[in-house]
């Protein structure tokens, strides 16, 4: 049977593979540096991940470590789809490897599609505090796990952690940052106004402009103005 890595390196596109590292900035100093793609689409990358649902954490980790950074996807595409069907006690086990492999969940694409539906998921009615370490790594990408994780619990109105996060993450210095928090202030305004503008109230002489934009993209074009007229005072 083809490998994992075998039938990616059948759908390359040299051509697309230089537009994704220039998108997903992997120049030199970039937040990816180094990152290398083969030119698959996201699509086609799920459709190869179906075929490869059986395999077990020491294989997925294989291919989580790989240079190739939709190998890394495909494999987070399968662990998300295997902790989707799997037992309390395998949840445990795929949570645990998750985070022991997050810095190499290392660009904005893969936390988003991995760490709601799996660190999310698990954590929704369990003690967070591993989320409050993350908030507070040294790398990037454990603080993005930390705030996309919440996104799983607004489902469920469940603000607290998030807007916890999100205080946490109010000096953080990287723009990544700045977006992934105003998409999940975003979406904590989609369930509850409120909540929403009581943290703007609270926050937004402090808030970075890239998160108070996206935080408040869904608002009314007059109140939006309002928004962004004071962040310039």
């Amino acid at each position: 049977m083809p490998s994992l890595r075998s039938e990616l390196s059948r759908l390359a596109n040299p051509f697309k593979a230089t537009l994704l590292q220039g998108f997903f900035k992997t120049g030199k100093g970039e937040y990816a540096e180094g990152d290398v793609f083969l030119g698959i689409a996201v699509p086609e990358t799920r459709k190869v991940a179906k075929n490869f649902t059986g395999l077990g954490l020491k294989e997925l980790e294989k291919s989580l470590h790989s240079k190739f950074h939709e190998e890394r996807l495909a494999a987070l595409l399968i662990l998300a789809e295997k902790f989707r069907n799997a037992s309390e006690k395998e949840r445990k086990r795929i949570f645990d490897f998750y985070l022991e492999n997050a810095r190499f969940v290392n660009n904005w694409d893969l936390v988003d599609l991995s760490a709601p539906k799996i660190a999310g998921e698990f954590l929704l009615d369990k003690n967070r505090a591993v989320l409050y370490r993350l908030a507070k790594s040294k790398l990037i990408w454990e603080r993005r796990i930390a705030v996309l994780s919440t996104f799983a619990f607004l489902r469920d109105s469940d603000f607290n952690d998030c807007i916890a996060i999100a205080e946490l993450l109010l000096e953080d210095r990287h723009d990544l940052i700045h977006k992934a928090v105003g998409w999940m202030l975003r979406e904590v305004g989609k369930k509850d106004m409120k909540v929403l503008e009581n943290f703007l109230e609270m926050h937004w002489k402090g808030m970075p402009r890239t998160m108070l934009r996206y935080s408040i993209e869904k608002f009314p074009e007059k109140e939006r103005k309002k928004w962004l007229s004071r962040a310039l005072v």
